[in-house]
């Protein structure tokens, strides 16, 4: 891409500073916003852009922001700065590198919702991160751009950075607001949803670090601006991370569409050594395990597309490659042992499925199991599917089934006969 959207760090040096910010366009759609934009009119631009959730759901911005109900008050935003996948450190560059315009954007979303308060939620490794954005809060303050009676309007807004303690379950939406309420992180019953019944009871707006920084590009340059990147139905840029084996990992911004075989070979630099890649997880962690055939490759990578194509999510689009020489059922026991160690124990399936899974792929990958146990363990993981309470057991058992599915003579491989 000739001009970054989001990782404007990149073309501009030193845009993590206010001033340089707001030389460079920083804060004029939200002036723009709250000076003459009425927030429904706001929610619908934000529509009409296409713009879909970047945190892996995928769903459409503008009209979760229409769920809110206008009889209930106030209204909350979170912003959603915890990262935990494994494989996802693309909110991380934008918050430590380009952080005015996730505020901004952050910001854009509470004038939408008519939000008086919004907190960024901040997974506890990132206490620098925290401290950073608390000075950047700061400066907006001194300089009028947060505060009571912005612009000279009725309109106030405050922001506020909340620290969690390094859980991987508070990045689930509904947990992540008990921990800011204090209580222990778990998920909590739905419905009632975060719209209607969120933070203190109250209607809430829950967004991703990525969703917020796509908003002041698009009150600045428009709808229609925005939609000739990417596809029809998933317009727009996306942040790709890219890790395993591949020559160069990292962030990199394209248009949705892209599809796997130019973010590995062009951006990525393909595979070390001319190795031959074996299989790609697309959504970090939480994904299946796809072969990497030509059509792997070649399918665009999209909210559709790699659905439809390959029955694997894009989520956060967290790409992981493996190559030849790994063994799916020694990456399948590594993923069985991070789920096994975050889930939060509330509900029954999750809390026993995790710890089954872990101690059947531990005793494969030991050698001391037998080929009943590569059955038991595709059980176990197909029982726990559709009955846990959050998306977290349900994410522990993807990389299992796909990995006996369509990897087995790996598991084979490693058993007692």
């Amino acid at each position: 891409m000739s001009e970054h959207v989001l990782y404007r760090h990149r073309d501009i040096p030193d845009i993590h500073l206010l001033e340089v910010y707001r030389k460079n366009g920083g804060f004029s759609a939200f002036e723009k916003a709250v000076n003459t934009i009425n927030p429904p009119v706001l929610i619908d631009q934000v529509k009409a852009s296409g713009l879909r959730g970047r945190g892996g759901a995928g769903f459409p911005t503008g009209v979760k922001w229409g769920f809110l109900p206008g009889n209930l008050w106030p209204h909350y935003v979170v912003a959603n700065a915890d990262e935990s996948e494994p494989g996802t450190f693309k909110d991380r560059e934008i918050l430590e590198s380009n952080p005015y315009q996730f505020l901004e954007g952050l910001m854009l979303a509470s004038y939408a919702v008519s939000a008086n308060d919004a907190y960024v939620y901040l997974r506890g490794e990132f206490w620098q991160i925290a401290k950073q954005l608390e000075i950047c809060i700061s400066e907006l303050e001194k300089t009028g751009l947060l505060g009571e009676n912005l612009f000279g309007t009725s309109y106030s807004l405050r922001l506020h950075t909340h620290l969690g303690a390094g859980a991987y379950i508070c990045g689930e939406e509904t947990a992540l607001l008990e921990s800011i309420e204090g209580k222990l992180g778990q998920p909590r019953l739905r419905p009632p949803f975060p719209a209607m019944n969120g933070l203190f009871g109250k209607p809430t707006v829950i967004n991703n670090v990525e969703t917020l920084s796509n908003l002041p590009p698009i009150i600045n340059r428009g709808a229609d601006w925005y939609k000739t990147m990417g596809t029809e139905k998933s317009p727009g840029v996306k942040i790709f991370s890219l890790s395993g084996c591949v020559n160069r990992p990292g962030n990199y911004e394209l248009p949705l569409g892209t599809t796997f075989r130019e973010l590995i070979f062009t951006h990525g630099g393909g595979v070390p050594e001319g190795r031959t890649i074996k299989a790609i997880m697309s959504a970090g962690a939480s994904s299946v395990i796809v072969p990497a055939d030509d059509l792997a490759l070649d399918t665009p990578m999209d909210y559709e597309s790699t659905m439809s194509n390959l029955n694997a999510p894009l989520g956060s689009a967290s790409v992981i490659i493996l190559d030849d020489t790994v063994n799916i059922s020694w990456l399948v026991d590594k993923t069985v042992q991070f789920f096994r160690h975050e889930s939060c124990g509330k509900c029954t399936p999750c809390r026993e499925g995790t710890y089954w899974m872990s101690h059947l792929t531990r005793r494969i990958n030991a050698g001391q199991g037998g080929v009943e146990d590569i059955t038991l363990l595709d059980t176990v993981a197909r029982q726990m599917q559709g009955k846990c309470l959050c998306a977290l057991g349900e994410f522990s058992t993807m990389a299992v089934t796909s990995g006996i599915e369509r990897f087995r003579s790996d598991f084979e491989k490693l058993v007692n006969r």
